[in-house]
Order: structure tokens, then sequence, then C-alpha cells
């Protein structure tokens, strides 16, 4: 049985009232596909992959920006505007992550189609210097999927809120979240362990844009310097802030410059070489899962690979 919440009728108290920002309207979504399966639409492929996780073969999850793509930079195609207006249920990051979203997202929200935000339902961080009072609209950092325990509350929301939808399966979508957290927050203790060695000293890290906050967070590094100014890939940094950050990176000491590999490493490049160290560019899956054998193919694979390369870089 599929459970489709008419507009203006209660809210199921499983699913908070931060993340809902519209309800699906009778005869939308997967009546139009043939499929009977709860339709989902994904924004990022970590959340598709975590969908899929969960729901098995009961949901159909469609991704909008596919792996190894920038999700600060993504444009969606006409076809996908068509798909998210079809969807039950589409799940975004929110706080600003997909930039190239926000008009399309609010059209499918003005058509009925409910619109989950997992960011600002997992206890954001203000970014920089701004304060979580704050009325500023970029005041949040998206990347909340580099602390696994943000993560796990977002699995069990995830559940609850595919369990909403599909009121026969519910008990099952429910006991899968349930599995899926522990695996999470098993891989989160992994993380841990690893980077238990690095020195604290040497915990200091420089990326290519604002992405690491919440690793930081949660494992004990600071951010000390950015290549890219801000929580975005499209700004564009100052001949000044090169020099600032490379001189930061002499005055630490910082062994490595942290990149995303969808993106060109050229000012990572001038950066580490003009401090005259030896400093390396190590590539990370910071938006995006990886392609097949690249050990980043799921959410959980990402964690690990991304832990260990900074292991790896820190104390070499």
């Amino acid at each position: 049985m599929r459970i489709v919440l008419e507009k203006g009728s209660p809210l199921p108290r499983t699913l908070p009232l931060l993340m809902v920002t519209a309800l699906v309207s009778a005869g939308c979504g997967g009546g139009a596909t043939g499929d009977d399966r709860l339709q989902v639409v994904a924004s990022t492929s970590i959340l598709g992959d975590m969908i899929g996780r969960i729901g098995g073969e009961g949901v159909s999850v469609e991704v909008l920006i596919p792996a190894g793509v920038d999700p600060h930079a993504y444009q969606p195609s006409a076809a996908q505007v068509a798909l998210l207006r079809d969807a039950e249920l589409v799940v975004t990051n929110g706080l600003g992550l997909e930039e190239g979203l926000g008009d399309v997202l609010a059209a499918a929200r003005r058509d009925g189609v409910s619109v989950l935000e997992i960011g600002p339902a997992v206890d954001p961080l203000p970014f920089g210097d701004h304060d979580a009072d704050e009325d500023h609209e970029g005041r949040f950092d998206p990347h909340v999927w580099f602390d696994p325990v943000r993560m796990a509350t977002a699995v069990t929301l995830l559940g609850d809120a595919l369990a909403d939808f599909d009121g026969g399966a519910a008990a099952e979508l429910r006991d899968a979240a349930a599995t899926y957290r522990a695996e999470v927050l098993e891989v989160h203790e992994e993380v841990a362990a690893m980077v238990a060695g690095i020195p604290p000293a040497h915990r200091l890290l420089v990326t290519e844009h604002d992405s690491l906050a919440y690793f930081a967070d949660r494992y004990g590094f600071d951010v000390v310097g950015v290549v890219i100014p801000g929580g975005s890939t499209l700004a564009e940094p100052s001949a000044g802030d090169l020099a600032d950050l490379v001189r930061t990176i002499v005055d630490t000491g910082v062994s490595a410059v942290l990149v995303d590999v969808t993106r060109p490493t050229d000012l990572a490049d001038v950066v580490a070489a003009e401090t005259g160290l030896d400093v390396v560019v190590v590539p990370l899956y910071t938006g995006s899962l990886g392609p097949p054998g690249s050990g980043a193919e799921t959410y959980l694979s990402l964690l690990r690979t991304d832990a260990e390369r900074i292991t790896e870089a820190l104390t070499r």
C-alpha cells in the first residue's frame, strides 16, 4: 500500500516539519511512469546511494547530479526538470549546495512535490565567521556528509520518510535504515581510528574550497586555509588570496593541499609550488561518488578512501 498525502492533510509525526517543504498531491508520481515502486529523485549521488541502501528494490531512485560532477556547478537538463515534477519524493542536501537547482526545486514544490532537505535537519555548522543565528543566506555549511555521525541521523530521517510514503513496507524500511545507520557509525569508528595516529601538529588542513569543516570538527583537525574562498567552487581567488595562502602554508608547515577530484588542480599546483616546500596535492571525493574501481563507489567507501588519503598525506 502506498500512502499519498493530500495537500492540507496532517503531517506524519515521523517527518520533521523542517524537512517537508510541500506535500504530494493525488495522482502525482509513480503512475505516470508505469512503475509501482516509490519514485524518488535524489539530487546527489551520495544521497542516491543512501536511499538505495535503505529502500532496496522497492524504491526507484533517480540521481540528478551524476557521480563525478561538481554539485555546486551543475545545471539540470529539460528531461531532469520533467523527472522532478513526476517524482513522489525529492531528496536534496540543501543549504545552498545544489546552486543550479534552486529554481527547478521551487517549481517542483509549487507543483505539489514533496522535497526533503537533509542538511538543515542534522544540526549544520555555521559557515566561516557567520553566527548560527545570523539572518544570512549562506550562513550554514552544506558539506554535512563529511560527518558520518550527522549522517547517521540523516539515515533515520530517510527511513522514516520512505516508510511514510510506503506504509505497506514501513517496518522493513525502518529496519533497513537501522541496519544501515549502524554501518555508518561503524565507518565513523574506522575513520576515527585511522586518523588517531596523526600528530596534533599535523592536524592542519588546506582545501580547495571550504568543504572539510565537518570532518575537521568531528575528528579534531583545523582548516587553516582554502584555495577558493567560501564553500562553493564557483568563486575565484585573487592574487592576494593565493599569496596569503602560500604564507599560511609556509608558516604552519602544512604538508598537503586537498582538492576535489572533479576539479582542475591548476591553482592548487601553483600554491604548492610557490611554497618551495614538499607540499603534495591530494585529490579527494568531496562532492560526489566515484566511478567503479575508484574506491569511492558508495558513501561508506568514499569516507574510507578520503580518510585514508588524508591520513597518508599528513603522516608521510
